[in-house]
């Protein structure tokens, strides 16, 4: 039955992902229990070339967020790894940052770790993430897993392997309580510095309403407000995204309602995250990475941030004038970034921070794990220490120029060889660009071709790129008058409208004449 399977079909950069239940037309389910079995089977085999153990002395810690199809597919994972004989840790509903702290831990110390996950994807999605004690796997591994997959070479063992029940999400949590009292260390109240002030938490019915009660709660702080705590994998009330704009808003709204000091949202696995100030104001994208990037300035003068590439211009002014680190913008994708800033450090350049916009941030101090629980707690040690000086959290980032206007368009490219169209689309967009007297390419770009546009009517910037798997080109475009973007959009409109095989509805919608 699984002879003609597309293995290299669940292949998502370092992630597989799949079609886990049925009941949205057109997707056809690849990642059955069956899958999942075998799947646990091969990163098992795969683990024993990397540690140089046999299965049988392997211990494998496995997680999930609160999809529908968690429960089997997690159990059909544990039932591939014993097969073959090796341990297993049940943590039940986790993190995905955790499923990582759980290979470097004191009295845990696994082998390896798998995450069953899809992010913010729709409920018939689920995934697997694996890690080892080095990190998150990179996409070669991946590719080697779904190999061993594919052959289904594996010599099953005599003795099945013991599965032992976990709580280690209390052990993960109980380092955060650790870390926010020894860094803000009140002089007053040593156990709990977040006392008298009003945390609201947003776990979007994901993995991440454990924050509240074992994280905020021991430190004092009044959680009344918090939504969405309880998995739910049908995510009733919203999208548990950060990016997402009802999302946002229904954060934004609980702090404003119960007059909180602060408010936290996560994504599904907790891997991303975003807050929001006491005035009820977002705290994401280019504002949540200056915020951090002052933070980790404060503790590392000189600094180099690097960011994705959508960041606006105010931004990096900000990171270089203000706050004299250095800014490097880099290629989307929080994989990209991180391992972007590892390069630096090796190359002896010092990075501290890599964060995507998405909300994805990794810190050196903290294996360059994109865990937003740890970058929350980050936010709220500045939090406490803020209001002992009898100051805002958000003081910190008083200067920041932000964008009158910012919008993304996505345009649908209609060709089966997608990517070689969206690369012809960016040299003919370079050549346009650069027959513009008023626009100017920007140099030291790492992905398409950004642009600034500085004339008085437009007074921003545009970039053009090719999305990292879908048939699509994404254009950000960014101005600090009003009308700037629709302006720019025009321009672009009339360049685009002679070019086969783009679907330009997004552009005409929003920006025509």
């Amino acid at each position: 039955m699984m002879q003609d399977f597309n293995w290299k079909k669940l292949q998502n950069g370092s992630d597989i992902r799949g079609i886990a239940l049925e009941g949205v037309p057109d997707e056809q389910v690849n990642l059955t229990p069956e899958v999942a079995k075998i799947l646990g089977q091969a990163f098992a085999i795969w683990l024993t070339q990397k540690v140089s153990k046999t299965t049988s002395e392997l211990t494998i810690s496995v997680g999930r967020d609160s999809r529908l199809s968690g429960p089997a597919l997690m159990q059909a994972v544990i039932d591939g790894i014993t097969s073959v004989g090796s341990q297993v840790y049940d943590f039940g509903m986790a993190s995905t940052p955790a499923m990582f702290m759980s290979t470097i831990t004191t009295g845990f110390n696994c082998d390896g770790a798998i995450m069953l996950t899809a992010s913010h994807l729709p409920f018939n999605r689920n995934g697997l993430k694996f890690f080892t004690a080095q990190g998150g796997l990179e996409k070669k591994d991946i590719t080697d897993i779904l190999t061993l997959a594919a052959k289904q070479d594996f010599e099953l063992s005599t003795a099945t392997g013991v599965i032992t029940t976990q709580d280690f999400i209390s052990v993960y949590a109980n380092q955060f309580v650790q870390q926010i009292r020894a860094a803000v260390n009140h002089p007053d109240n040593y156990e709990q510095p977040l006392k008298g002030l009003k945390i609201i938490v947003d776990a979007g019915n994901g993995a991440g309403g454990f924050y509240a009660d074992r994280v905020l709660v021991p430190l004092g702080a009044d959680t009344t407000g918090s939504q969405f705590l309880d998995p739910d994998g049908t995510f009733p009330n919203h999208v548990p995204n950060p990016e997402d704009k009802a999302a946002m808003a229904s954060i934004c709204q609980a702090v404003i309602h119960h007059q909180a000091d602060f408010g936290i949202i996560f994504d599904t696995d907790v891997d991303r995250s975003a807050a929001v100030d006491r005035s009820g104001n977002e705290l994401n994208r280019n504002r949540l990475i200056v915020l951090i990037a002052a933070i980790v300035l404060q503790e590392h003068p000189g600094s180099t941030i690097v960011t994705d590439s959508i960041t606006s211009d105010g931004l990096t002014q900000f990171i270089e004038q203000d706050l004299q680190g250095v800014h490097h913008r880099f290629k989307r994708g929080y994989k990209n970034v991180i391992n972007e800033s590892i390069r630096l450090n090796q190359a002896g350049q010092e990075s501290w921070l890599a964060i995507e916009t998405s909300g994805h941030a990794a810190l050196k101090e903290n294996y360059f794990l994109d865990d937003g629980a740890y970058l929350v707690s980050k936010l709220l040690i500045e939090l406490a220490k803020s209001k002992l000086a009898g100051k805002s959290l958000t003081d910190l980032i008083a200067n920041l120029k932000e964008p009158v206007e910012s919008e993304e368009f996505r345009i649908k490219i209609g060709v089966e060889d997608f990517k070689s169209h969206g690369d012809r689309v960016i040299e003919k967009l370079q050549a346009f660009a650069s027959s513009q007297p008023d626009w100017k390419i920007v140099p030291h770009n790492y992905e398409g071709v950004r642009i600034s546009c500085p004339s008085a009517t437009e007074d921003g910037w545009l970039l053009l790129r090719l999305s990292l798997h879908d048939p699509v080109i994404p254009l950000n475009i960014e101005s600090n008058v009003k009308g700037g973007v629709a302006h720019i959009a025009n321009r672009l409109l009339g360049f685009f409208q002679n070019i086969e095989s783009l679907d330009l509805s997004s552009l005409q919608q929003n920006h025509s004449t």
